[in-house]
């Protein structure tokens, strides 16, 4: 089970606005772009100045992020705005975005920065594995326990936490280490479910 099995609902909500967009000639690469751009910004902002009541934007920006998201591929698979640029925009894009969404929170644990950041290597490995399901001959691959929306809700709640005076300390190491567990198992699923679709594609 991921949090992104709802994505087609959220997209049924968006897609009058994605159609509003369209009209106005908003493109989906230029949609993808400013999600990054304001991902990377709020991640610099969180980690020179981590004040705790700002980290309760990241909960908010996740939220609206996921709405870019699903607002850029509905832009390009509905409004005729595909692209080779785009496809790279959008995976490039999220990685580097979730690296300095995550980055904040590894530069105010006490334990150091160590456990945080196998957890960013370990998100952008899923992330990878995921895109090369299409270079085995199956489709890209979103399957979880910690998907990219998995972790999006993971670190909404460590933002609302340190947020509301919740502070790290050595519970935290075992906090990265079930995550990056889950990560693992994730990175397993998409390996196994690639292979599977494309042995099936291939007979």
């Amino acid at each position: 089970m991921s949090v992104y099995q709802l994505k087609s609902r959220f997209q049924n909500i968006l897609r009058p606005l994605v159609r509003s967009l369209a009209a106005r000639g908003v493109t989906a690469n230029q949609v993808t772009t400013v999600a990054a751009a304001v991902s990377v910004a709020l991640g610099l902002l969180l980690s020179v100045a981590p004040l705790p009541h700002w980290f309760l934007l990241v909960p908010v920006w996740f939220l609206l992020r996921m709405g870019l998201n699903a607002i850029d591929g509905l832009l390009a698979r509905e409004h005729g705005q595909k692209s080779i640029l785009g496809a790279y925009l959008n995976e490039i894009g999220d990685v580097v975005s979730d690296v300095a969404l995550y980055l904040p929170f590894a530069l105010i644990d006490p334990n150091g920065l160590v456990p945080a950041m196998a957890v960013i290597f370990l998100s952008a490995l899923t992330e990878f594995t995921g895109v090369l399901g299409q270079t085995v001959g199956a489709s890209r691959r979103y399957d979880g326990p910690l998907g990219k929306s998995d972790r999006a809700v993971v670190f909404g709640a460590l933002g609302i936490f340190v947020a509301v005076g919740g502070t790290f300390a050595a519970w935290t190491w075992w906090l990265w280490a079930v995550v990056a567990l889950l990560l693992i198992w994730t990175i397993i699923n998409r390996i196994s479910a690639g292979i599977r679709e494309a042995h099936t594609a291939a007979r």
